[in-house]
């Protein structure tokens, strides 16, 4: 009942061909909305790799290559200096933060907090390679969201703590070697949170499914509160896409800030500077793209 009233009350919550399924008393999606959702992930992975400043570089590289193998020596002189010109311009500022910032800054850290009946925690803060290479949880540059997870699971010991992730590498589209929810598992309850309190969905690919799948699990009444975490710049995507699949009462907690001061970044630091840059273009056109999919 609690689901039928919820997309009544979102109705965008059904696009994609959800059906309402009575032995699983929940929503369910046909063959062909997870066809659907297949072609979204992938067509998603591979424009992100296009959007990445490093693959400009190799195309930038090719390029110049290709007008050399054609003798066009003036035009690949160009081509090549304006690249170079390029990579110190990015090299020694932090032009990426400029893009990124106004995203981080739209939710408020450390929003005021009273009642809190659960905790979502998204996945992309573990390293499963390593991992599951190791046979002990990993963390990477996103580990923030398992730290600020259990500092507010520690903080209201009432609350339940809903960790959604599967993976989101375009490998896995046929089948997940290990998910980012058993390596979250096994940290979890290393650092004490009981199983009782401890939800795990383990089959998302990417946030809309985060959302999706996680509503089903932890099915929230319309008067819980909920705490959403996630890194900074992607907390708006996160929030977007939660709505939209029907989420009830929900309070931003956005960890792993990823800029500063804008002075405090100038100096050469490349390989960083290019990775914010990317996480920036990225976040853009994800909202965009998120915004006119209804997800």
């Amino acid at each position: 009942m609690n689901d039928i009233c919820s997309a009544r009350k979102h109705p965008e919550a059904l696009q994609g061909h959800v059906f309402y399924d009575p032995m699983s008393r929940g929503f369910q999606k046909d063959e062909t909305g997870q066809a659907m959702d297949t072609v979204f992930f992938v067509v998603a992975k591979l424009a992100g790799a296009l959007l990445r400043p490093d693959t400009w570089i190799v195309i930038a590289v090719a390029g110049t290559v290709l007008l050399l193998l054609k003798k066009r020596h003036r035009l690949a002189l160009v081509t090549s200096g304006v690249t170079v010109a390029v990579l110190l311009i990015v090299g020694i500022f932090p032009l990426g933060s400029l893009l990124l910032q106004p995203v981080e800054r739209t939710y408020p850290a450390n929003p005021p907090l009273s009642q809190v009946d659960g905790i979502i925690v998204l996945g992309g803060g573990e390293d499963i390679g390593a991992s599951l290479y190791w046979d002990q949880p990993q963390l990477n540059e996103g580990g923030d969201r398992y730290v600020a997870g259990l500092a507010l699971a520690r903080r209201f010991p009432e609350a339940r703590l809903l960790f959604a992730g599967g993976s989101g590498a375009l490998r896995d589209v046929a089948g997940m070697r290990v998910s980012e929810a058993s390596v979250a598992e096994q940290l979890f309850r290393a650092q004490g949170i009981a199983a009782d309190r401890l939800l795990l969905e383990d089959r998302s690919r990417n946030t809309a499914e985060n959302a999706r799948l996680g509503l089903e699990l932890a099915a929230p009444a319309e008067d819980e509160t909920w705490v959403l975490v996630t890194s900074a710049f992607h907390m708006p995507r996160a929030m977007q896409s939660f709505r939209s699949a029907g989420w009830p009462d929900l309070v931003a907690w956005p960890v792993d800030y990823r800029t500063s001061r804008f002075v405090d970044g100038i100096g050469w630091n490349l390989s960083g500077n290019m990775q914010i840059l990317g996480i920036a273009v990225r976040e853009h056109v994800g909202r965009l793209a998120y915004r006119l999919s209804g997800r």
